[in-house]
């Protein structure tokens, strides 16, 4: 394995205060990206880091890692190896999850119907997968209803839950939704019918008069366990639900099911959910992608196939292939196709499926990239008019509804500021324009924060979400309100959020260097993602040897050492940005590179490949 070179810790003054009295790594305080480049690893972690590799004899640089996580040097062993056992607590612990799986367990005892309402994102087909398999294990018929994105839109609402009491349910469990659905479920009290809501999002104070709601994210439950998807609240209450009937002495004469078998739901809305991979989500990552490889799921397994990925899956797959498929059919096509294709059981359903969100999938990215480039065009002309705009706000009569979530957070990534993507349409009513958006944001800026303060201020037709993430619906007169509303809001906390950009730098490669052993031995630390980020390494001063274009949106390049060793690397979305064209027009002059590590094993290879994520001109370092 080739050395790792050791940067100096983040913070040489342990009393600095400002962003000026941290050092820069290579002396980048403005790349490619407008970013600083900064170590980590801050100087209080460096003890730790030295503890970690002493006590647990690891290498040297898999205990900064672990150190730069905050990994305490008793935290390392199940770190490292993340089990259910270890990391999963008392399902009791959550608050009402006692009366939600009794209730759940009657249902089971007494075969009764079952409605699942599910979200129509990867995390809601998962759930309701999840559950749908458990109650068809016990022999319980059950129906899963996940609404019309463009029709009925997000949550539970009261035609849905009249259609699911009408074909019989006696029971309406709601996943990945319903916390704040108080007039959809008021109405299932009137039917008589009982209702039990596994959730996850933020929660008021006041909840839905139902049987139980089970959301870590509740005021009143102190689990500790916020950071769980909604596909991971269900795996605890079936767990919960399983320890009911063993109780009660329904497995006596009955099977008992495997809930291990069904982890690989668990990992995919994980992942797909991009929440934090701490505590109990890394166990069902990494216990979750090891079911995923016997290809257990018959809907899975064909959604492998359809993606043509012949080797076995990890996080980046979830993310980035298995994910964007199942959204497809939520986005622009059968908002229920995900949670069917993992509930199926048969093979030949499942292909059909499949293939299906595979060509929806496609025809995302053809309707997202035309987007794309209307929304670009219209956010370079803000900027140029207003270089320092908080947020921007784009839209078009033209652009699909389910798509515009996509196109906001490809503004941020390119723009590094908040950014609103509106889809127009005429009211058939009564002729008002109305706008569907998505909103993202930055660290830092609380969007949702600024869209609920809109609605109280009755800006918008209704809104709401979370610091980084919301949604809103306006009248197309109160936009120039709006606008105003969010440069008063949002223009500190930005301007703030643009002075400290950075980019973290767990340690300095060279092509050399970057061999199977290192990734070995990094990946020994992940699951990685939100929460628990890829090691990201700078390749000083090599020479990009050959770039080019590919697949019109990427960058494809060879990277060459002082040594004259080479690492091939890409920069996806980098065409015609800052980042790109140093690529592109580096004219053979050394150059800082910025990424993370890979194995590319795409047509039968099987090397390492660096994700390009910055760059920087050395001749304008320190």
């Amino acid at each position: 394995m080739g050395a790792v070179r050791k940067l100096k810790p983040a913070v040489e003054n342990p009393n600095a205060s400002t962003l000026a009295e941290v050092p820069t790594v290579l002396g980048v305080a403005s790349s490619a990206r407008g970013m600083q480049w900064r170590n980590r690893l801050a100087r209080e972690q460096v003890n730790t880091a030295e503890q970690i590799v002493q006590h647990h004899g690891l290498p040297d640089l898999l205990g900064r890692v672990l150190a730069a996580r905050a990994v305490t040097v008793d935290q390392v062993p199940v770190f490292l190896d993340p089990s259910l056992k270890a990391l999963m607590p008392d399902p009791s612990s959550l608050t009402g999850m006692d009366s939600a799986a009794s209730r759940l367990a009657d249902a089971v005892q007494k075969r009764e119907p079952v409605g699942i309402f599910g979200d129509y994102d990867v995390d809601g087909a998962c759930s309701s997968a999840l559950l749908a398999r458990y109650l068809n294990q016990h022999g319980v018929r059950s129906r899963i209803y996940i609404p019309d994105r463009m029709a009925e839109g997000y949550g539970p609402n009261v035609k849905a839950m009249q259609t699911l009491v009408s074909e019989g349910a006696k029971l309406v469990v709601t996943v990945d939704c319903g916390t704040t659905s108080f007039e959809a479920l008021a109405s299932l009290r009137k039917l008589k019918t009982d209702c039990v809501v596994l959730d996850h999002h933020q929660a008021d104070e006041q909840l839905p008069d139902v049987h139980a709601v089970v959301n870590p994210n509740r005021q009143d439950d102190i689990s500790g366990q916020g950071h769980l998807c909604a596909a991971g609240v269900v795996f605890m209450t079936l767990v919960a639900v399983t320890r009911e009937l063993r109780r009660r002495g329904h497995y006596q004469s009955n099977a008992e099911p495997n809930l291990i078998a069904d982890l690989d739901l668990v990992a995919l809305a994980t992942v797909a959910d991009v929440v934090p991979l701490i505590g109990l989500n890394r166990a069902y990552v990494t216990k979750g992608l090891q079911v995923m490889r016997e290809r257990r799921n018959t809907g899975l397994a064909a959604l492998l196939d359809e993606a043509s990925l012949n080797q076995p899956p990890n996080v980046y797959h979830l993310g980035f292939i298995l994910g964007p498929r199942i959204n497809a059919g939520g986005r622009i096509g059968d908002s229920g196709l995900g949670a069917k294709l993992l509930s199926v059981a048969e093979p030949s359903d499942a292909a059909r499926i499949a293939a299906l969100l595979g060509k929806l999938n496609a025809e995302r990215k053809t309707i997202e990239t035309t987007m794309l480039e209307e929304a670009v065009a219209e956010a370079d002309r803000m900027i140029d008019e207003a270089p320092n705009l908080p947020i921007l706000i784009v839209g078009s009569d033209t652009w699909h509804k389910g798509v515009v979530g996509l196109v906001a957070s490809r503004l941020v990534e390119r723009f590094r500021r908040p950014a609103c993507a509106i889809a127009w349409e005429k009211n058939a009513s009564n002729g008002s324009i109305v706008g569907t958006a998505s909103l993202r944001s930055v660290a830092g800026v609380d969007i949702g924060g600024a869209v609920r303060a809109a609605v109280a201020e009755g800006m918008l037709l209704k809104g709401g979400g979370h610091a980084m993430a919301a949604g809103l619906t306006i009248n197309h007169d109160k936009l120039v309100d709006l606008r105003a509303h969010f440069v008063t809001t949002l223009s500190a906390a930005t301007a703030a959020a643009h002075a400290a950009a950075s980019l973290d730098i767990d340690g300095a490669l060279t092509a050399t260097g970057a061999t199977n052993d290192l990734l070995s031995l990094i990946e020994r630390a992940g699951p990685y993602g939100q929460g628990n980020p890829q090691p990201r390494f700078v390749f000083p001063a090599h020479r990009i040897k050959f770039a080019k274009v590919a697949g019109e949106k990427h960058v494809r390049c060879v990277l060459e050492a002082g040594d004259g060793a080479r690492i091939e690397g890409i920069a996806f979305r980098a065409v015609g940005s800052a980042l790109g064209d140093l690529l592109m027009n580096s004219g053979g002059m050394p150059v800082h590179v910025a990424g993370t590590l890979r194995r590319d094993t795409w047509g039968g290879r099987d090397r390492i490949e660096l994700t390009i994520e910055d760059a920087a001109d050395p001749r304008k370092s320190g």
